[in-house]
């Protein structure tokens, strides 16, 4: 397939008009090779504001938040069409200027779909209650939307984890601010461009891209702002969860993690073994919830790594445009520098490098950011390999005695977003899973079965959750009425 020589530009949309910024432009490029493949505004605080405004105005009017459920409902069933009836063409976008394979980003955006489709019907189930109900007086409880939303989204999924936090904001009625990463800001611009076909009020909908410095810095700030929903590092989760305190803002965090993968002896190894796989290398590894830490049972683990390494090697690195293509290059020259440094510092602590940890030079690859599956045996609880968050292709390897020494393992961080687990017996499927410290767990398979269910971590992997009926009440305030019926004006003494 061939890709686009000439790079497309994009603008803001804000208040319902496309605008450019007086900071001038960032470009992206393709990280397989080198090549921009979109320009996009650099924007500057003033145009966060100015968004921010444009939302702020939008919901005091009432043009969203006071529409039927029924009404959004329609208008978000509508965004999942429009995908799915772009998608090849969106798939392209996705892949040139991240990197993963045509096939994921294919599958990335038909998610996105989903969870807009399952937002258009949670919209309408959203319900109160009447805990309190007497002769003299009547409570009710009702939800409310929160109000104007900025959406921080990240460059590894950058249309799927919009969709989480886009979905259930329009589903609640909120007005919205989306700020892309500026590695991924060409094909977020270019989703926003196609949902900006339907009819939502203006200021609805806004988007600016550019530096999180700057404009994310802004938003998390800004007094006009009621909520930030951010995926990313935990550093800078930090950073918004400070900022935010200035007008307490409600805060959604899905930030790091280090998630654990655990192989008991009675697994069926036929599908832990290439689930294990991809659970790592799967995006090259730039997933928060990468299984970049595998528990072996000593009993089985020089057969299973044996097979591992085979499969693992013969995986297929190159530019995701090709169809054979079953890993792509990391995002940038910076993350690959990241990710080598780490593999250096494993060999530094005395972990042993059993396959990859070289950057692809050869041929097309010296154009792009190509790391391969990389394994390191040996490994320590204390190193840094094993502790801290790497986001690219490095797996972790430890083999483990019993139960009580896999929990113990696999808790040993500081990060609790997901797992995995592979075994036949459920008593003991039961046990452990009690025993992990996580928000997720996956039981002899990786990733979630759709968007009906929550997602978010434990420790410093985050607040709050995203997808299911619990994404979207993060979206909504909860109000206490409390009607006197009585003509009764006794006082009331506690």
């Amino acid at each position: 397939m061939q890709a686009e020589t000439v790079p497309r530009e994009y603008s803001n949309l804000i208040g319902g008009k496309w605008k450019g910024s007086q900071g001038g432009t960032i470009e992206s490029r393709n990280p397989a090779t080198g090549e921009p493949v979109a320009v996009s505004p650099r924007s500057m605080a003033d145009d966060a504001r100015e968004a921010a405004e444009e939302a702020r105005r939008a919901f005091d009017s009432g043009s969203w938040s006071s529409k039927r459920p029924s009404d959004r409902a329609k208008v978000l069933a509508q965004m999942a069409e429009l995908i799915r009836a772009q998608v090849e063409g969106l798939s392209v976008r996705l892949t040139l200027e991240n990197g993963k394979p045509l096939a994921d980003a294919r599958g990335e955006l038909l998610n996105a779909a989903n969870v807009l489709e399952y937002y258009a019907s949670a919209s309408r189930h959203v319900v109160g209650k009447i805990p309190r109900y007497s002769s003299a007086d009547v409570s009710l409880v009702v939800h409310e939307p929160v109000g104007v939303c900025a959406l921080i989204v990240p460059w590894n999924s950058p249309i799927s984890l919009l969709s989480w936090k886009l979905g259930p904001a329009l589903a609640a009625g909120c007005t919205v601010v989306v700020k892309p990463s500026v590695n991924t800001s060409g094909v977020s611009l270019e989703f926003v461009k196609l949902i900006s076909r339907l009819e939502v009020p203006p200021g609805v909908i806004n988007a600016v891209a550019g530096s999180g410095e700057t404009i994310g810095n802004e938003l998390v700030k800004s007094p006009l702002v009621d909520k930030v929903s951010f995926t990313g590092s935990t550093e800078t989760g930090r950073e918004i969860m400070a900022g935010a305190s200035s007008n307490l803002k409600k805060v959604n965090l899905e930030c790091g993690g280090k998630s654990t993968g655990i192989v008991f002896d009675d697994a069926n190894l036929a599908v832990a073994l290439p689930g294990a796989m991809w659970s790592i290398f799967r995006s090259a590894g730039q997933s928060c919830n990468a299984g970049s830490r595998l528990l072996v049972q000593e009993s089985i683990y020089d057969d299973f790594m044996k097979r591992f390494r085979e499969a693992a090697s013969s995986i297929k690195v190159g530019n995701g445009l090709d169809p054979a293509t079953e890993m792509g290059p990391l995002i940038s020259a910076g993350q690959m520098e990241r990710v080598l440094g780490y593999v250096e510092s494993g060999k530094e602590q005395g972990a042993r490098l059993s396959l990859g940890g070289e950057r692809l030079i050869e041929g097309d690859y010296s154009r792009g950011y190509f790391v391969p599956p990389t394994i390191f045996e040996g490994v320590e609880r204390r190193m840094r390999i094993f502790q801290e968050e790497i986001f690219g292709p490095v797996l972790c390897v430890l083999p483990f005695r019993d139960e009580e020494d896999a929990i113990s393992i696999s808790n040993d961080t500081r990060f609790g977003l997901a797992g995995d687990l592979w075994s036949r017996g459920l008593p003991r499927i039961m046990r452990v899973t009690q025993g992990l410290r996580t928000g997720t767990i996956w039981v002899n398979r990786h990733l979630n079965p759709g968007p009906e269910v929550p997602f978010g971590g434990y420790k410093q992997s985050g607040l709050g959750r995203e997808t299911g009926m619990e994404g979207l009440m993060e979206y909504l305030q909860t109000k206490h009425v409390s009607l006197q019926l009585s003509e009764s004006g006794d006082r009331v003494r506690r």
